[in-house]
């Protein structure tokens, strides 16, 4: 199933102010969260709604996503895993709820001091995995075998924690609701407060006997293999969104998600700079003078370059589409040549003898008469043949 469009998510234009965007995430937010809707898909609603906050409210990846869609909203990643339990976005949660006359928080109120956020079902964890990469993946993309720890549910329990059907039993404290009613005396008379079971903890529910597996906990920690598939162009500090890959949740809640942070290792031939690919060629004296035909190294094999007579060091040719695929794209950077005019470090005799020619008859910039230099450079070339 396709992603929705971002703006669409939140009900808003393309040009919305930061100020739109907020207000229309708190709106939604209200609306959807999963500790306040009960409909089957508050929760996915919830989710989606956050996520396209989370891109939308910061400058960077909506600029990303504005160019180049979903893909591009991925990259960038700065965080150690992105938690839609994490409230970051707001200055508090009570914006989003708000809080009762009391100063207490709204789920004080209604559900006992949150204690049945922490009981009910809930979202597993988020986790990241650094993965180092060549440059040779982000040319031609890949597919890497990564080892991941994380939470699953228990096997042997099916999550329940128990050793057996048999050693589960409704709990007599709050008769299998999870919640007992507690009654208080204030100045302004008896208030009846729901809160969290003691006795079960909220699950109405009390094991005899644990599972000898996970301990009654349900879930068990395990190495995990997972195939990642890297796309042409990703760059260090990119990541890969891999849905339910993360810890497995609580009490029948959804797993997390695994955030690949991608990392590109330096090439030794090759100098990255957005697409395109800076490569330093060395030259000598000769070949800068006279001119050549040179082969240059590129992933898609060696390209023949001709080096004009008189080129000098620091000079760039540019060998188009030779560089790194731009990400979801068929186009490509180009590859930056940076000449290089080495100086001999030893001489021979006869190199020192040629070279003293070379200073005897220049006097002065050669440049000055091109008729003298193109005479000499030919004679130059004879001796040197």
């Amino acid at each position: 199933m396709a992603k929705r469009d971002y703006y669409e998510v939140l009900g808003i234009k393309k040009g919305a102010s930061k100020t739109e965007i907020k207000k229309a995430y708190r709106r939604l937010a209200r609306k959807y969260h999963p500790d306040v809707n009960k409909e089957s898909d508050a929760e996915e609603k919830f989710k989606e709604i956050s996520e396209a906050y989370e891109v939308l409210a910061d400058k960077d990846k909506r600029a990303n996503y504005d160019r180049f869609g979903h893909a591009g909203a991925r990259e960038g990643f700065t965080g150690g895993g992105f938690s839609w339990n994490d409230f970051s976005h707001f200055d508090d949660i009570s914006d989003i709820f708000g809080r009762d006359f009391f100063g207490r928080d709204i789920f004080d109120v209604f559900f006992g001091g949150g204690h049945r956020r922490r009981t009910s079902a809930r979202r597993g964890s988020d986790l990241r995995f650094d993965l180092s990469i060549d440059l040779e993946d982000v040319i031609y993309g890949a597919r890497k075998e990564i080892m991941v720890w994380r939470t699953e549910s228990c096997s042997k329990c099916n999550g329940s924690g128990a050793k057996d059907a048999n050693s589960i039993k409704t709990c007599d404290q709050c008769q299998g609701a999870g919640r007992v009613n507690r009654q208080q005396k204030t100045p302004f008379g008896s208030f009846v407060t729901v809160a969290t079971c003691s006795a079960c903890h909220g699950t109405g529910k009390i094991i005899t006997e644990p599972c000898n597996k996970c301990k009654g906990s349900g879930r068990v920690r395990v190495k995990k293999k997972i195939m990642v598939k890297i796309p042409k162009g990703v760059e260090s500090g990119s990541y890969l969104l891999l849905r339910g890959e993360g810890d497995a949740g609580v009490n029948g809640g959804s797993s997390g998600d695994l955030y690949v942070v991608i990392t590109v290792k330096p090439h030794k031939l090759f100098r990255r700079d957005g697409n395109d690919l800076y490569y330093e060629l060395p030259v000598t004296f000769s070949q800068a003078a006279l001119g050549d035909e040179v082969e240059i190294p590129s992933f898609d094999g060696a390209v023949k370059m001709k080096i004009p007579s008189g080129t000098q060091t620091g000079t760039v040719f540019r060998l188009k589409d030779k560089g790194v695929p731009l990400l979801n794209s068929n186009r490509r950077g180009d590859e930056m040549v940076k000449v290089k005019v080495l100086t001999p470090e030893k001489l021979n005799s006869r190199q020192k003898e040629l070279f003293h020619e070379l200073a005897e008859v220049g006097g002065r910039p050669m440049q000055q008469d091109e008729g003298f230099f193109d005479t000499f450079l030919n004679g130059i070339k004879k001796r040197l043949s």
